[in-house]
């Protein structure tokens, strides 16, 4: 490899670098994080008084702060409450285990252990496979169970194994301390706020692509061009795939906000819960557009538009761009923590009645068209704008259970009703000028300079105005 292939090499995972770097910067800040924790636990070999007082078992707390200190303050908490307990509750256990085992005598001490080891293990490892458990105390589990067998082992060879449990505890104890007192206070990534944003995100991607899925669908019916936006405004169209792989991460976020203090305008029992409900209409919805995506084909575009395109256009482009404003609006309450606003019931409601306008044209051209074939495409696209319709409301009605659920703010009206107003102000005042004459109406009109519009009342009784 020359030197010039070393140097583009260099450059292009130094680019990637930066782009890592730019993408989320708070990754930058968790690695400065993770060093200065582990710098400070090195103390407990660099200071002679804490080596003097816990020994080799300060690489413990090192351990610790490797294993535990994770990118939010919810995963940083659960892992390290777990490993704390884990520990304590091991060591208490082991500790008492080996007393037992004493009292047996020399013979039947490693029978005694070995049982006991046995039946805990095994037990614990079972345990593991209760989903409660596994979602939320797997890795405490399994640090019992590892604490546990060297507690109970090496106290059957080590004389001093009160004074090793004493010193690996309390070096695991300080190092999830320093964990989490670090995670929390300085520059903070909570699990919870990035549920939040991440679940009103992908809402608005949905939301982003119904409101241009009409005019991407119908653009053959408008110009015969090929597409009515660049590709650099087509962006909306790739934009949705990022919901359908997004429930691992909604379940994750949401197990570690679970163990978060109250931070921000979330309070300490917040519905994390219910995100996964909406996590998981907003993927539903989003496998219908994925569905529907497929229709945008180029090459069935180049075709002549039926006769049931061209019925279906007006209601199919109402109903997905009133579906996706009233996405877009939910996703802006949420996001803002306030009730949802009434623009997107009204929105809704007019991607409803859309949506029966277009069942009607459905039934009416089925009725009337002999090629069935010919309308298929169409039709399905149709039936699946009608689905998302319906997902769309049961996505409505559970942002409203969330915000009843999490105590949501309520939108204050600031716009008072419009008084009608004038354009001109102006008099009418009826005067006759003689006796034999029509009675005459005058209408005097301030604007810009008085006008005397007279119009001679008719035989009839009506009076015009000339325009």
């Amino acid at each position: 490899m020359g030197i010039e292939a070393v140097k583009n090499k260099a450059m292009e995972i130094a680019m990637k670098i930066k782009k890592l770097g730019q993408d989320d910067p708070r990754r930058i800040i968790h690695s400065i994080k993770v060093g200065v924790a582990l710098t400070l636990v090195s103390l407990f070999y660099y200071w002679k008084p804490l080596y003097d007082g816990f020994g080799a078992s300060g690489i413990w707390a090192v351990m610790t702060v490797v294993v535990i200190f994770e990118f939010t303050v919810g995963a940083t908490l659960s892992k390290g409450l777990n490993r704390g307990l884990g520990t304590l509750l091991a060591g208490s256990l082991g500790v008492g285990v080996n007393y037992l085992a004493n009292l047996s005598g020399q013979k039947g001490e490693p029978f005694v252990l070995g049982i006991f080891v046995f039946l805990i293990a095994a037990s614990a490892t079972f345990s593991r496979f209760f989903p409660g458990i596994k979602a939320r105390y797997d890795y405490g589990v399994l640090i019992f169970i590892l604490t546990f067998s060297l507690v109970s082992i090496s106290g059957y060879r080590m004389d001093e194994f009160l004074t090793l449990a004493h010193q690996r505890l309390s070096t695991i104890l300080v190092g999830g301390a320093i964990c989490i007192m670090i995670s929390i206070l300085v520059f903070p990534v909570w699990a919870g706020e990035t549920l939040h944003n991440s679940v009103t995100s992908n809402i608005n991607k949905l939301a982003d692509y119904l409101e241009g899925f009409g005019g991407e669908y119908f653009y053959c019916c408008e110009d015969g061009e090929h597409g009515v936006a660049t590709e650099k405004d087509k962006s909306f169209v790739e934009g949705y795939k990022a919901v359908l792989n997004s429930k691992s991460m909604e379940d994750s976020m949401a197990n570690f906000a679970r163990w978060e203090p109250k931070h921000g305008k979330f309070r300490f029992r917040h519905p994390w819960k219910h995100y996964l409900k909406i996590g998981s209409l907003t993927r539903h919805c989003a496998y219908q557009i994925e569905a529907l995506n497929r229709h945008l084909c180029p090459q069935l575009q180049t075709q002549d538009p039926s006769q049931l395109r061209r019925m279906i256009e007006v209601p199919c482009k109402t109903l997905s761009s009133e579906s996706g404003k009233a996405l877009k609006a939910l996703a802006t309450g949420m996001k803002a923590m306030t009730n949802p606003s009434p623009s997107s019931q009204v929105h809704l409601n007019a991607a409803k009645s859309a949506m029966n306008d277009l069942k009607d044209s459905l039934k009416l051209t089925t009725a009337q068209t002999t090629n069935l074939l010919a309308i298929i495409p169409d039709a399905t696209v149709a039936s699946i704008l009608i689905e998302i319709v319906k997902s769309v409301e049961d996505l409505s009605e559970a942002v409203v259970e969330l915000s009843l659920k999490a105590h949501f703010k309520s939108i204050e009206a600031t716009v008072s009703p419009e008084k009608p107003q004038l354009l001109h102000k102006g008099t009418i005042n009826p005067f006759v000028e003689a006796e034999d004459e029509q009675p005459h109406v005058v209408i005097r009109v301030r604007g810009t300079e008085d006008e005397d519009l007279t119009e001679k009342k008719g035989s009839s009784g009506t009076t015009s105005l000339p325009t």
